[in-house]
């Protein structure tokens, strides 16, 4: 899959099961460094699938935080100067899935991982780095919408780089899966195609996002400063908004953010859950839902309102949730995919298809397909150890739409050829 001569190098942190680099490498690119490291179990499965996809070169199964620190200081050049540092940085601190209480952001064990981007960034200083997350992280924390970001912003801009975002949603640029994430591109400001005097031209126009998507503004806030202090901006950032000031789109330089609400351009064929699945006959007895267990799955994604009771207070209260699809749609691109999707025990969660007059679970190849991955990626380790379907739907709950960062990788290739 390498490419021969490839058009920039590659240092591909949080790196999974290799989405990013699968896409990177169809743009042209050759990742020389990986890092993939759970902290949280003993069995590292994803660094193992990654392994046996890629190989060993090149890649490090090891706390990334310790890794990055020996670079930094000038222990160790196991990370080389590279010309693209890419990740999806963990994204549990800001995850939906999480209840705004619990949500810690930076201040959480694996927010903090940011700053391993941060200083190998400050170190090699790359010409570009992509990121991927989770669209919650343009409000975190609950209690300062916005704070982590613009920290972020900051911080990396005073680095020596132009940072774009925006908010992608798979399906509308064609994909099969409604999934939303937020894209961050820092481009080195001596290679950013910026005009001081028409900042919002990068933004819609020159900008590496601009050119690998097709977005027209529906409404541009009015921009505001960041203030040079990283502290102060964790102390009093946004204290008493209820809403974030980053809008879904937008553009920092120098200290100043440009940020709109946008809409997709995007007028090409689209992709349906039904388009990637299997043939029935392919379809494992285990993953068609017994009649007799239906009913269990049609509850749970139904409207409820259920009585509760507070541990801390004893204040009863009530919890709702809302109706969803049952099944779900095949005309439709699929929602997105979830950590827990695998295994077979009803859950509101999850889904469930009807073929004809029988009902079923998505399968490994089918979850691995709405992310763009290639068939059966996730099934083996790197000692051909094969690896349960409820860990391919963890990774894939995880994983990118491995087109969008194709798109990306593209332009930046472009850019880098020029």
């Amino acid at each position: 899959m390498a490419n021969k001569k490839p058009v920039g190098t590659v240092a591909e942190l949080f790196a999974g099961v290799g989405g990013f680099r699968i896409g990177l490498e169809k743009a042209g690119f050759e990742t020389i460094f990986s890092n993939q490291w759970e902290p949280s179990t003993k069995a590292q499965h994803a660094s193992s699938v990654y392994v046996a996809n890629f190989g060993e070169v090149g890649h490090s199964n090891e706390d990334i935080q310790v890794v990055v620190d020996r670079v930094a200081e000038g222990k160790s050049k196991e990370i080389p100067k590279v010309d693209l540092v890419v990740g999806g940085f963990p994204c549990q601190d800001y995850s939906v899935a999480k209840s705004l209480n619990s949500s810690k952001g930076l201040e959480g064990k694996k927010g903090v991982l940011w700053w391993s981007i941060y200083k190998l960034v400050a170190h090699h200083k790359p010409k570009f780095v992509f990121l991927e997350n989770v669209d919650r992280l343009l409000k975190s924390p609950a209690s300062q919408r916005g704070r982590d970001f613009a920290i972020m912003l900051r911080t990396l801009g005073d680095l020596g780089y132009t940072i774009e975002w925006r908010l992608m949603n798979a399906a509308e640029e064609g994909f099969p899966q409604r999934r939303i994430r937020v894209f961050i591109v820092a481009t080195r400001n001596d290679l950013a195609k910026w005009n001081k005097s028409d900042p919002e031209n990068y933004m819609f126009k020159t900008g590496i996002l601009s050119r690998a998507f097709s977005f027209s503004p529906v409404s541009i806030a009015e921009p505001f400063e960041l203030d040079v202090d990283p502290e102060v901006i964790t102390d009093n950032f946004n204290k008493s908004g209820k809403i974030s000031p980053f809008l879904d789109t937008g553009v920092y330089r120098d200290g100043k953010v440009w940020t709109a609400k946008t809409k997709s351009n995007y007028k090409g064929h689209k992709l349906t859950l039904g388009d990637i699945l299997v043939e029935s006959s392919d379809v494992p007895k285990e993953y068609w839902i017994d009649k007799e267990r239906l009913s269990e799955w049609e509850y749970l994604k139904g409207a409820k309102s259920i009585a509760r009771t507070h541990k801390a207070s004893g204040v009863e209260y009530f919890y709702s949730e809302g109706k969803m699809a049952f099944p779900d749609s095949l005309e439709k691109p699929s929602r997105t995919i979830l950590t827990g999707e695998g295994g077979n025990t009803p859950s509101r969660f999850k889904h469930i298809i009807r073929i004809g007059t029988r009902h079923r679970r998505l399968l490994p190849i089918e979850l691995e397909r709405l992310n763009g991955f290639p068939d059966g990626w996730t099934s083996t380790g790197s000692e051909g150890e094969p690896i349960s379907d409820i860990r391919r739907a963890f990774f894939m709950g995880n994983a990118l739409v491995i087109g969008l960062i194709e798109k990306v990788g593209k332009v930046i290739a472009s850019d880098l050829g020029k």
